[in-house]
């Protein structure tokens, strides 16, 4: 995630560190190589001019600390711009209905079918919800199927609605299932398109019209670049939606949409999809983001996962085997599965501050 642009920036904020202070010629250099990396990343350019624009008037006139090196200083800089660009604050999911209704939109092939499963799981397992998925999506074949298939893997049970072809009735029958049978969410699973078309947003009006949702995400893929961007700016316009979700941030993506995306459409990005797994799914903080790009690691989402993991009789067991010397290899085999539901080894080296570096150096 990000890798390409955090070695781009890395490089620019190089060009600044060693210097004995700030002076108009050296953050001029450094500001052109981050406006470079950023456009590289495929980050809109007016975006990238501006937010560059605002690093460099703060850093003229600047005086250095003496606990802070010119390059110190324009990393805080940097990250500090970075932040505001992302959204400042993370901003929750609104779940104050009953059942709170959360209607799920995007394109063909964003995720949004494993998007729906990994937030059941989620409200499940990490807010102690009862959700209930909904599938409306009527044309994709085996999409029913699939968000079967996904709250078969996490336990949560999926209405449908065999042969029906209206989703906006079903997501209406669905809402007394859900009264009735005691959920407290209710996730809508919906058609996409491969393009924005008036077929599409009117059905989703439809459908948005009929259930009245606390919550509308739209899931953007973010391999896509600024056409996520330009659709959820389409998607926008005509529906209002609530949040951005960005899925595939684990593939060969630059980033460019999740630094751009809050500041066109002017909503908040609420999810991050990193995998294919159910347990994939991080709240998205844009201070840890900022951090990430910038190479500074993320140790409180590491922690985070580590917590979710950790169990604490199994850990008294393993202490006292420890001590009576009987730990063998079954027990390294449990502490090496527990490691691997953290997710991705590479993705965890990389929120430890300076590791994530040091491993691509090796």
């Amino acid at each position: 995630m990000f890798n390409s642009l955090q070695d781009k920036l890395d490089k620019a904020l190089q060009n600044i560190s060693g210097r004995g202070k700030i002076s108009e010629i050296n953050v001029a250099e450094t500001v052109k190589e981050i406006r470079r990396a950023l456009v590289d990343a495929d980050v809109n350019y007016k975006v990238a001019k501006d937010l560059t624009k605002r690093v460099q008037d703060k850093a003229l006139g600047q005086n250095v600390l003496t606990s802070l090196t010119p390059g110190q200083l324009m990393t805080k800089i940097v990250h500090d711009e970075l932040v505001e660009l992302m959204g400042s604050t993370h901003e929750g999911i609104n779940l104050s209905g009953k059942p709170s209704v959360i209607l799920i939109a995007g394109l063909q092939g964003s995720g949004k079918t494993t998007f729906s499963g990994k937030l059941a799981h989620y409200l499940k397992q990490k807010r102690s919800k009862k959700p209930l998925l909904v599938a409306c999506d009527v044309y994709r074949p085996a999409a029913v199927e699939q968000l079967k298939v996904l709250g078969g893997q996490v336990g949560i049970p999926v209405y449908t609605e065999e042969g029906a072809l209206n989703p906006s009735s079903i997501a209406e029958n669905a809402v007394k299932f859900a009264k009735e049978n005691g959920h407290d969410v209710m996730i809508v699973d919906t058609a996409g398109r491969l393009a924005v078309d008036e077929a599409m947003m009117n059905e989703i009006k439809s459908i948005h019209y009929f259930i009245k949702p606390e919550e509308t995400l739209f899931v953007v893929d973010s391999m896509t670049g600024q056409d996520a961007v330009n659709t959820a700016k389409a998607f926008n316009d005509a529906l209002n939606f609530d949040g951005v979700v960005l899925t595939k941030l684990d593939g060969d993506t630059r980033g460019g949409a999740a630094l751009t995306i809050r500041s066109v459409v002017e909503k908040p990005i609420k999810f991050i999809s990193t995998g294919e797994k159910m347990e994939a799914l991080d709240v998205f903080y844009p201070e840890r983001m900022a951090d990430r790009i910038l190479g500074m690691g993320d140790v409180v989402s590491l922690v985070e996962r580590a917590q979710e993991q950790f169990d604490e009789e199994e850990a008294k067991k393993l202490h006292k085997k420890i001590a009576k010397n009987e730990f063998g290899f079954d027990d390294f085999l449990k502490q090496i599965n527990q490691i691997k539901k953290m997710g991705n080894m590479k993705d965890l080296m990389g929120m430890i501050p300076g590791v994530g570096k040091a491993i691509k150096d090796v």
